[in-house]
């Protein structure tokens, strides 16, 4: 009888060890599910500050298990998984106390939660209390533990594991409630810490320091009894006074969430990041944004088309010589629409006649070149064409090129694209940035094709940068989780327009802020020396300009294209202005210089002559070398020596006046 037990038992052994060895080599050789624990990138400003956190709110900051102090380590073992490092993902002393409670109960009232097991359920299950829930969680758990080592195990827990306030992971944590990293942690604060898990709202510091202190004091004394610290040690860090970092955090809004958009969008579309890794890959974007002018950009579009219904405006703001995205506002509201306007194609209106105007100059035209301002019917294609000025206004003489951008005139710019030809137009504005459809037709000169304030932007900071394009940059560096640099911004400047061209058009782009141009207006909020040109069409008011610093576009108008009145046109003046004022507040005075190839005369208005010292007006006109007037004023008595070019104080003192 013995003996036929001793079979039975010996039989029972075997086949349990073979079904235990079967379901390890099962376990083994299935595939377990990546583990996922989402890190929070962050997208920060030129100089670090946060501008928002892709977490789907998880704040994470991913650290290695080595940068975590042993004291931390110690803590949440203490605090957790007493034998961690003895077990195999299961503690046959909790189950059994887990079955005796749930066995009285009758319910699944208590589980046994190891590390493996937390980060389990934490890593791929939900927390129901279910039979099929904890067979999964302990196939789960055995498969954690035959795949990845303990401390691999442990590092992928503190960085998972939440601790109240928004905080998940050990590292963000720590800066939560003590406002320093993991790693400068004292023994003390690491025990609170370490005791905060078991229940994030029941033993938050912030909301029971008392509740959280007893904690605190429980945790000591098991890592004295356990020998993972001294017992002096122990009593110190419990008399040791907790300084928490301040009030628990709130959730900010992002700081320029359109901008936050684009940047997202770019990594992923342009620089060929995978969107899992943006999102949830713990990586630091570095931008080119200007938090101080972003705040400018935002605060002027509320001001003036804040409470204005369904108005809206968009915001781009590059630094020439870089190509550096300073600011964007895509809309009024980010939580209204989250549609960022900045990308959106609108006919631009003659804020398009520059590239025109560039092109000419490139063809033979100078400053003094003069068309008939009237009425004018044009013939194309067996077509009439029969552009009118805004209002019926037309000066019905002869007026120079720089009148006819101060003013505005449709007649002078489509005479003009017919006398250069129709396709320069096109090829000029590829060369400054403008990528969407264009044909060349007579309509282009007054910008009948739309375009986003995107391009416009491009446009206009490649004008201010002396025809030097440097493609808009928002993104200036990336880093993984792991602090390696897996991109880094490489300028690529290149002269698609020549410099000389490209000043005399500057020149004559600062009398629209002049008296009696189209944004004057501006001139009384920003007194530098600016350049740029407006744009209207019944449904979009727009302002590009510049500065040498700094080159802005504003557009406003209506999503639907619903008529926009003139005087709702001209809220990008307002908006433009006040924000160039903020934005270049306290910065030196900047002159437009000259390249070697261009000369600067003095002129007779009247005759379009050289200036004498007896003409009653003179004006600082400037031309491509050799294009300049050489004759004196034949009106005036003239001397015979032709002028010098204008020094730059005279420049100067020119400009003030």
């Amino acid at each position: 009888m013995l003996l036929r037990v001793f079979r039975w038992f010996g039989l029972l052994l075997i086949t349990g060890s073979a079904l235990l060895l079967f379901t390890i080599l099962y376990l083994k050789s299935k595939p377990l599910p990546p583990p996922e624990i989402p890190m929070t990138t962050k997208i920060v400003d030129e100089n670090g500050r946060v501008i928002d956190q892709l977490d789907n709110g998880e704040h994470r900051d991913p650290i290695q298990l080595s940068r975590i102090p042993r004291s931390m380590v110690a803590a949440t073992l203490a605090a957790e998984d007493q034998t961690f490092y003895r077990h195999w993902g299961f503690s046959l002393k909790g189950i059994a106390r887990a079955a005796w409670v749930n066995l009285r109960e009758r319910r699944l009232a208590q589980g046994a939660s190891t590390i493996t097991q937390q980060l389990a359920r934490n890593l791929y299950l939900t927390q129901d209390r279910t039979w099929s829930r904890k067979l999964k969680e302990a196939a789960l758990t055995a498969q954690l533990e035959l795949h990845y080592s303990k401390d691999e195990i442990l590092e992928m827990y503190l960085n998972k594991i939440y601790y109240g306030h928004g905080a998940y992971g050990i590292q963000r944590a720590a800066k939560i409630y003590f406002g320093k990293p993991v790693e400068q942690l004292t023994l003390a604060e690491c025990a609170m810490l370490a005791g905060i898990p078991r229940g994030p709202a029941f033993y938050s510091p912030f909301e029971h320091p008392e509740r959280a202190k007893r904690r605190q004091r429980a945790i000591l004394d098991t890592m004295a009894k356990r020998g993972f610290v001294q017992r002096a040690e122990a009593e110190e860090a419990k008399r040791e006074t907790i300084v928490l970092a301040g009030k628990p955090p709130t959730e900010n809004a992002a700081s320029a969430p359109y901008f936050r958009d684009y940047i997202v969008k770019t990594a992923i579309t342009q620089l060929g990041l995978d969107e899992e890794q943006v999102l949830h890959g713990g990586l630091t974007i570095t931008t080119t944004i200007n938090l101080k002018m972003q705040k400018a950009a935002e605060q002027a579009v509320r001001q003036y088309v804040g409470n204005k219904k369904g108005l809206q405006a968009a915001l781009i703001s590059i630094e020439p010589k870089t190509g550096y995205i300073r600011a964007m506002v895509g809309g009024k509201s980010y939580r209204e629409s989250q549609y960022n306007r900045v990308f959106a194609k609108r006919q631009p209106g003659s804020s398009f006649k520059p590239i025109l105007y560039l092109a000419a100059l490139q063809n033979g035209y100078t400053p003094l070149t003069r068309i008939e301002s009237r009425p004018t019917t044009f013939t194309y294609q067996g077509k009439t064409y029969a552009p009118q000025n805004f209002g019926g206004s037309y000066a019905n003489r002869p007026i120079t090129l720089r009148e006819a951008i101060a003013r505005s005139d449709n007649i002078y710019a489509v005479t003009t694209h017919f006398r250069i030809g129709l396709d320069q137009l096109v090829q000029t504005a590829r060369r400054l940035g403008v990528r969407s459809p264009l044909r060349p037709v007579p309509s282009l000169a007054l910008g009948s094709y739309a375009v986003s304030p995107f391009e416009m932007g491009q446009v206009y900071a490649t004008l201010a940068n002396g025809g030097v394009r440097n493609p808009p940059t928002g993104i200036l560096k990336i880093v993984d989780a792991n602090g390696q640099v897996i991109y880094q911004h490489q300028p690529r400047p290149s002269q698609t327009v020549p410099a000389a061209p490209t000043f005399v058009l500057t020149h004559l782009l600062e009398s629209v802020f002049d008296s009696g141009g189209t944004a004057h207006r501006v001139k009384q909020m920003l007194s530098r020396p600016i350049a740029g040109k407006t744009g209207s069409t019944d449904w979009d008011g727009w302002l590009s300009g510049y500065t040498p610093e700094l080159s802005t576009t504003v557009w406003v108008g209506y999503d639907r294209q619903r008529p926009l009145p003139h005087r709702d046109a001209r809220l990008s003046q307002y908006i433009w202005g006040t924000y160039m004022h903020e934005a270049l507040k306290n910065r030196p005075i900047v002159l437009f210089r000259p390249p070697e190839d261009v000369k600067g005369v003095y002129i007779d208005p009247d005759t379009d002559a050289l200036a004498t010292d007896t003409c009653p007006h003179r004006v600082l006109e400037y031309f491509l070398a050799g294009t300049e007037p050489k004759e004196p004023c034949p009106v005036h008595s003239t001397p015979t020596k032709e002028q010098e070019s204008p020094s730059i104080w005279d420049r100067i003192l020119q400009w003030f006046q």
